[in-house]
C-alpha cells in the first residue's frame, strides 16, 4: 500500500468523498454529511488529505485533518480536526485507517497543532473503536453536529 498527500478536490479523492456520503446515507438513514468543507482547508500546513492505494494504484482509503482555533463551534485553539476518514469495504481490516490516522496525528503534531478532535456517530461503532483503541477520550461536543443526539466527540493530545 501507498499513502501520499493528494488535494482534497483531486477526482480520487472526490471518489471516495461520494463513497463514504453514500454510507452515511445508509447509516443515518437518508442523512449524508453536510459539514462545510473548502479544499484550501486541508493545504500544508493548515491541513493535510491523504490517500491510500493499492497495488493496482487503486485509490482505497482516505483521512484528512485540518486547523482549528476557539470558535463558537467548541473548538480550542491548537485543534486540529480529523476529517473524512473511509476505507472501502474491500479494503477494510487492513490496518489503513488505523496507519493513516497514525500519519495524520504526525503531521497535525510537526505543524504545532496541540489536539486531535474528531466527531463522528452512533451509527459508526468501527470508527468509535478505532478511536478509543488509539488513546481518543470522548470530549466536550463541538462543529456543525455539536448539537445531535447521536453525534459523539473525541480528543486526543498530540504533544
Amino acid at each position: 500500500m501507498r499513502i501520499q498527500s493528494t488535494p482534497y478536490d483531486h477526482p480520487e479523492a472526490v471518489k471516495l468523498q461520494d463513497a463514504v456520503q453514500a454510507e452515511y446515507v445508509v447509516r443515518y438513514d437518508g442523512e449524508g454529511d453536510v459539514t462545510p468543507l473548502d479544499p484550501s482547508m486541508f493545504v500544508p500546513p493548515h491541513g493535510l488529505y491523504l490517500l491510500a492505494y493499492d497495488a493496482e494504484d487503486r485509490a482505497v482509503a482516505s483521512g484528512a485533518w485540518r486547523r482549528q482555533d476557539e470558535n463558537d463551534e467548541g473548538y480550542a485553539d491548537g485543534d486540529a480536526e480529523l476529517k473524512r476518514m473511509y476505507v472501502i469495504p474491500e479494503a477494510r481490516g487492513l490496518g489503513l485507517a488505523r496507519r493513516i490516522l497514525a500519519l495524520l496525528e504526525d503531521d497535525a503534531r510537526a505543524a504545532g497543532r496541540t489536539r486531535m478532535v474528531l466527531e463522528t456517530g452512533t451509527a459508526q461503532p468501527e470508527a468509535i473503536a478505532l478511536y478509543t483503541s488509539s488513546g481518543y477520550e470522548p470530549c466536550a461536543k463541538f462543529g456543525h453536529y455539536r448539537d445531535y443526539d447521536n453525534s459523539r466527540c473525541f480528543a486526543k493530545p498530540l504533544a
